[in-house]
């Protein structure tokens, strides 16, 4: 049968969700968690790259497995033998043509920053510290003019491989969260590192750095946009899947 899992899991200890060679990864962890409870090896496909330092608090993942355990006691089972920074939330049988990045139709990240002068020891690793006022008005409207269909080529990492540029940007929100702004983007897809790059642009903005968005758009200038923001800010939100995973 074919599993899916919900995750959540904080990305400070790993290097991304993909299995690497010399390094810890997310993937790797659960798939040996998975192992030794189903008695079998499996492949584990996740939803998405995430990398070093990046966090998930929704997360979704599939594997097959002709294992007897329930799909509500799965996560129970699985728990018990992953470390604490890494959950499984719910588990479900899907169907046989059910792939976590194949089958999702939209994902949702969202980059916190924490704006203030002083560091906090509570966010330090999971929030970016930033010393320059935040006209969270001024971002929103800056972060608007991103919406839609574009060539997204101005916040495309170096060595990004992919036929084509273009996504689709449903929104991107700018709102208070406690001591923190969330930067809530939600997209049918994502380049390498594209969230943290139109943070990064929307925080230029802010500074006054950066005027023409549509121009820089337009331009698909690398150069022009904002930087990419450290990892440690983003957390993957929402993935979804229409009728076939309602989760």
């Amino acid at each position: 049968m074919n599993v899916a899992l919900l995750l959540r899991y904080d990305g400070s200890a790993y290097h991304g969700w993909q299995i690497q060679k010399n390094a810890v990864s997310v993937c790797a962890t659960v798939t040996r968690a998975i192992e030794k409870t189903v008695g079998h090896s499996v492949t584990l496909h996740g939803c998405g790259r995430t990398d070093a330092g990046v966090h998930a608090r929704r997360y979704v993942a599939n594997f097959r497995s002709d294992t007897r355990i329930p799909p509500d006691r799965l996560p129970y089972a699985l728990n018990s033998r992953l470390p604490e920074d890494v959950a499984v939330m719910d588990a479900a049988v899907v169907p046989d043509e059910f792939h976590a990045i194949g089958s999702c139709i939209k994902k949702q990240y969202t980059y916190y920053i924490y704006p203030a002068r002083h560091r906090d020891p509570f966010s330090t690793r999971r929030a970016l510290q930033y010393h320059y006022p935040l006209d969270v008005e001024m971002c929103r409207a800056a972060a608007a003019q991103f919406v839609g269909t574009h060539d997204f080529a101005c916040v495309k990492s170096a060595g990004t491989d992919v036929k084509s540029t273009v996504r689709t940007l449903y929104s991107f929100d700018v709102k208070p969260d406690g001591d923190m702004v969330a930067f809530e983007l939600t997209a049918n897809g994502f380049l390498y590192n594209m969230a943290r790059s139109l943070v990064g642009s929307v925080l230029y903005a802010n500074e006054g750095k950066l005027d023409d968005i549509p121009a820089l758009l337009r331009s698909g200038d690398r150069t022009a946009a904002g930087p990419t923001l450290p990892p440690h800010g983003l957390y993957m939100t929402g993935v979804w899947y229409g009728d076939i995973l309602e989760w």
